[in-house]
């Protein structure tokens, strides 16, 4: 029986899916659990299985190319099973791509190197029949294979029909250029105006998501802004103290912002919550996430219970973390189930800013640089060193008041951190 192959939803908050690599060709023999195709999610890359054993008959949907989840994007089945009935679900142009007679040995490139056709050459494979490694050549030339007279079996178009085309047609423009078969996908398409003035490029699914997402707090969230200036002096010299007694101490301004949040939400559990709508959630443990930043954009790994980690532990966390977030390899679980946001532009050279709280949390911390400053002290100037605060409250569940005693707090916390300590 045949087994459906959807475009699952690999995060909690993953809407679509754009298919970033095959990872099985057509006719390969797959089983249960077997990864089939890696798919861009709104956070990671991960691995998409096989939910039965057989034969993976056809690629419904191409490198690239994007589905919403629950739509079907392959088939699973005995080698001799009909599986025509699946076309219409996700694709007919490349069912029946899939079900075409086998090229030629001539024309048959190796697997790694003849991917999926892409959706430029997929159009007009249903009524025109071509080998796939001319739908590949065809698409990095930008050659539509309709236009293009076979000279294969039955009409078919091969290879050297569409280096004839490329020739007689050397200024066509490729307006969606595929990948090279030796090229990392990227699930990005790109399209360049013909005089070179601007390019397109599509959206990741991250940005798709921090875009909604965005929007979705902006709008809706009746934001205030506070800012508190704390002396990081001590802090300093508790780095300096910890770095002296070897690497596996070392810890930076970020790992002590992230462990003083966690103790002030515990402190002040009406700013450790969530909005539900009809409700408000408050949370006994501090759950703190940290925004990194990637090629794509802004992704939150979570440092669960933070209150209850060392400052050791928090940055080897917080480090291991952050590789695996830039490597898109964060599994949901790590970014999901935060109750507080911090989010540090310091190391750029940013001495104060406003950040966008993450729905449903209750407010974000954002850090500016730490700076050398001069303060008044006991009648003359003391060079100290500074760090500017700004935290966004959403208003219906943070009082002025309320957010001005959790940060009275963090600055206790940050100004004296052997408190952190006791």
């Amino acid at each position: 029986m045949a087994t459906k192959v959807l475009m699952e939803a690999l995060s909690p908050t993953m809407e679509e899916g754009r298919l970033a690599k095959w990872t099985r060709n057509v006719g390969d023999v797959v089983k249960s659990g077997d990864t089939i195709a890696e798919v861009e999610t709104d956070k990671a890359i991960m691995e998409l299985v096989a939910r039965g054993d057989g034969v993976l008959r056809a690629r419904l949907i191409d490198e690239g190319a994007t589905a919403p989840v629950g739509n079907l994007i392959g088939v699973i089945a005995a080698a001799d099973e009909d599986i025509s009935a699946f076309g219409a679900g996700g694709g007919a142009a490349a069912a029946a791509a899939a079900a075409a007679p086998a090229p030629a040995p001539a024309e048959t490139a190796p697997a790694a190197a003849a991917p999926a056709p892409t959706p430029a050459a997929a159009e007009p494979a249903g009524a025109t029949r071509s080998s796939p490694l001319a739908r590949r050549l065809a698409a990095e030339k930008g050659l539509a294979l309709s236009s293009i007279q076979g000279s294969g079996p039955g009409g078919r178009i091969i290879r050297r029909d569409i280096e004839a085309a490329a020739v007689a047609a050397p200024a066509a423009p490729a307006a969606a250029a595929a990948p090279s078969a030796g090229s990392k996908p990227t699930g990005v398409a790109v399209s360049m105006q013909i005089d070179g003035e601007h390019k397109d490029v599509a959206l990741t699914q991250m940005r798709k998501t921090i875009a909604r997402r965005l929007g979705e707090s902006i709008g809706p969230i009746p934001t205030f802004f506070l800012t508190s200036e704390i002396d990081m002096t001590n802090v300093g010299k508790l780095r300096e103290q910890m770095g002296a007694a070897g690497d596996a101490f070392k810890v930076s301004v970020n790992d002590i912002v992230i462990k003083a949040v966690a103790i002030a939400l515990t402190r002040h559990p009406e700013v450790n919550a969530h909005w539900m709508g009809d409700s408000i959630r408050y949370f006994s443990a501090a759950h703190v996430g940290m925004a990194v930043a990637t090629d794509d954009g802004l992704i939150v790994p979570v440092i669960r219970d933070a209150h209850l980690k060392g400052l050791g532990a928090i940055g080897k966390e917080a480090r291991e973390l952050a590789k695996r977030a830039r490597e898109r390899k964060l599994q949901p679980a790590e970014f999901t189930g935060g109750t507080f946001s911090v989010s540090n532009l310091g190391m750029f050279g940013i001495d104060q800013f406003t950040a966008i709280i993450n729905p449903p949390e209750a407010a974000i911390l954002a850090v500016g640089a730490t700076e050398t400053k001069p303060v008044w002290e006991n009648g003359q100037f003391v060079p100290r060193q500074r760090m500017r605060v700004t935290m966004s409250c959403d208003h219906r569940i943070i009082d002025g008041a309320v957010g001005a005693k959790f940060l009275q707090t963090l600055r206790q916390l940050l100004e004296a951190p052997m408190m952190m300590l006791f």
